[in-house]
Parts: structure tokens; C-alpha cells; sequence
């Protein structure tokens, strides 16, 4: 039997979790995730708030000057009893942690757990947020929206911790998340910053992880027309639709998912992008199946 993971920003909206509850899978790595509604407490298990809370390896520098560090954050959930969760606990980034830890540079961009099946080998899960991020001062920028890539690159240097050896056969990994970049955006691309977003993907590809997508057709239903900014052959499927809109206007795909070469053979990838499947967060979910060993 396939073990399920679904990816989703969630919005730091209730009705996300419940819907959780009532699907069939057994683990979720959620961004942007707030906390759980009193009515699915039995049904969802979030870990330790060390696994989650970067107020807990922050020092006070904050205090007098934001209110809260950050509100809403990225974590993995335990969903069935058919699998084990070993989370491990957040800490600054330090150059050498205990094996229950993993150090973290970017706030609330990262949350990592050993998931444990019943029949089949251990493997890591990642759930990714790349927050944007405001220019300095210093640069008088218009970017008013920012830049996402400098927490992308801070979550890879995060998870990239879990690879010690050259040869990809030696870890099982699987990263998923809210990476705020176009796949394969031209360098006209209005919305983001091309040339920097493919860095993303080539890092995460010298690192031996492989991208499973989701990517069109057995990933979700394209955007018809293409939008303006991509190649005329791409294959990305929407992820993401603003507020206030219905889904089946949705056009970018900001959502990603990537496995451990070698290991990605077992996993596929959909978007449950469809209007009638679309779900309540402004993201759509992305289903992860691995197959057993």
C-alpha cells in the first residue's frame, strides 16, 4: 500500500485542517500553518513545538520591536497511525547538531521529520515555505512584493544537512513546499526574477534531488492559455490562486516536489487542481504517493 503525503499551504485557515482529517493519507507538510481548530485535536498530530516554533532557538532581539516573531509556519503532521513520526526539534543555524536536530536560518521557512512505515524503509520529509523577503534599505528597491529566492536557498543549505555522501543512493528524502517561483520562467517574465529562480532548481538538482513536479499531464490540468512569461511547451499545472477568484482561473504553479535521486523512482506527484477538488486554502493540495519498497 502507497503512502500518502500531502504538501499544502494551508493559508493559516481552519477549514484546511479539517478537510486533513477527512482524507485518507498519512502525513502533511503544511506552510504557512497557524494553529489546528479544537475539533480535529484527536485527528492530527503537530509534534513538539521545537519542531515548528523558531521562538524557541530565537534570542529575544525581537522583543519591543514586532510584536511576534512570525505567526504561521511550516510543519509536518501525522495523519494515520499506519506510519511513525520522529521530528526533529529546531535549533539556530549551528554548525553541528544532535541527531533529534536540524538548524535552521531562515523563520518559519522549514520544518523536517523522519517518517517511519510500518513495511517500508524510513525517509526524511522536508515542508518548505520560501518567504519573501524585503530588499535592504539600503537599495531604495520598488519591489514591493520582495524576492523569495534568498529563503529558497536558505532552506536548501538547511536540507542539505541531510546528505553526506556524493552517491544519492545513501539518503531517502523528500522535499515538498511553497518555493514562490515559476518553473522555467523566460527572462521576460513580469512576475519573478528568472535568472535567480532557476538557481533554485539547478541547486536542488546538484544535490541529487530529483524534481517530481507535479508537472502536466499526470500532474494536473495546465492553464489554458498559457500564461505570459513561460515557454509555449511548459508543463507546469496552477498551484496557487489569489483570493477571491475561482480556481479554474488559476495560473501559476508555486508549489514543488522533490525526491532523493534513485528514491524519486517510487514517487509520484498530482496536483488536486481541479475546481471540484481544489480544496479551501488559496493553494491547491499536492498529493505524494511512495510506493512501498
Amino acid at each position: 500500500m502507497a503512502i500518502q503525503v500531502v504538501s499544502w499551504n494551508v493559508a493559516k485557515r481552519h477549514a484546511p485542517w479539517r478537510e486533513l482529517a477527512g482524507m485518507d493519507a498519512d502525513v502533511a507538510l503544511l506552510q504557512e500553518a497557524g494553529n489546528y481548530p479544537a475539533d480535529v485535536a484527536d485527528k492530527v498530530d503537530t509534534g513538539p513545538s521545537e519542531s515548528w516554533d523558531s521562538h524557541r532557538w530565537n534570542s529575544d532581539w525581537w522583543h519591543g520591536r514586532f510584536p511576534r516573531l512570525f505567526d504561521r509556519w511550516s510543519k509536518v503532521v501525522r495523519l494515520s497511525d499506519r506510519v511513525d513520526v520522529e521530528w526533529f526539534r529546531q535549533v539556530s543555524p549551528i554548525g553541528w547538531v544532535d541527531d533529534d536536530e536540524i538548524a535552521v536560518s531562515g523563520i518559519g521557512t522549514i520544518a523536517a521529520a523522519r517518517v517511519i512505515p510500518a513495511a517500508a524503509e524510513p525517509f526524511v520529509v522536508v515542508s518548505m515555505y520560501a518567504r519573501w523577503l524585503s530588499p535592504h534599505p539600503s537599495t531604495h528597491s520598488k519591489w514591493g512584493t520582495g524576492y523569495s529566492d534568498g529563503s529558497a536557498h536558505r532552506i536548501i543549505s538547511d536540507l542539505s544537512a541531510f546528505i553526506g555522501s556524493t552517491d544519492p543512493a545513501t539518503h531517502r528524502i523528500i522535499a515538498a513546499g511553497d518555493l514562490n517561483t515559476f518553473y522555467g520562467a523566460t527572462d521576460d517574465n513580469r512576475l519573478v526574477l528568472a535568472a535567480r529562480d532557476r538557481t533554485v532548481f539547478e541547486r536542488m538538482d546538484a544535490l541529487g534531488l530529483e524534481s517530481r513536479g507535479p508537472q502536466a499531464p499526470e500532474g494536473g490540468r495546465q492553464a489554458d492559455p498559457t500564461p505570459p512569461g513561460l515557454p509555449a511547451d511548459t508543463r507546469n499545472v496552477p498551484t496557487f490562486c489569489p483570493a477571491g477568484r475561482p480556481p479554474d482561473s488559476a495560473a501559476s504553479q508555486l508549489d514543488y516536489v522533490f525526491a532523493s535521486r534513485g528514491f524519486h523512482e517510487q514517487v509520484t506527484v498530482r496536483a488536486l487542481n481541479s475546481p471540484d477538488e481544489w480544496g479551501s486554502s488559496d493553494h491547491c493540495r499536492i498529493l505524494i504517493e511512495i510506493e512501498d519498497d
